[in-house]
């Protein structure tokens, strides 16, 4: 993006941003499962490959949402076959989430798509460009927190 002839990160940056956004999530669409919903079965399947067990409030805590609105999404999910609720011997009140195997298999194709993506993303850029790139991701961050 240029102002007075000159290109600036910022403009570079959110154009960048809007292509990833306009390519990304027109691959990512799953019927059924709106993009809240498949990050909440990604948070849930990355907490299960790491031996966490996840209840709603981790979910509440982890998108900082409302009760209500965790709930909504989760009763959506379970109504559609991608969830289920089970309890703990610990506390007969708590139920953990359970993803089906119909909820990991969606997830399994998201997150094949995402490598592809990032592949096509990074085509023609060495192993070095890249870390100079996080690298100065890592400042902008930096400088932006400071603000």
């Amino acid at each position: 993006m240029c102002f007075h002839g000159h290109r600036h990160m910022g403009g570079e940056i959110k154009m960048i941003s809007n292509l990833i956004q306009r390519n990304v999530y027109s691959a990512f669409d799953v019927p059924e499962v709106t993009r809240t919903q498949g990050w909440i079965i990604g948070f849930i399947r990355m907490r299960d490959k790491t031996g966490l067990e996840t209840f709603q409030k981790d979910i509440e805590k982890a998108y900082e949402i409302r009760r209500s609105t965790a709930t909504g999404i989760l009763q959506l999910l379970e109504k559609n076959g991608y969830l289920k609720r089970q309890s703990v011997s610990e506390d007969a009140r708590l139920k953990k989430l359970v993803l089906t195997a119909k909820a990991i298999e969606v997830h399994d194709q998201i997150i094949a798509r995402m490598e592809a993506f990032e592949k096509r993303l990074s085509e023609g850029i060495s192993e070095e460009e890249k870390e100079v790139f996080f690298r100065i991701m890592d400042q902008m961050k930096k400088n932006l927190n400071c603000m």
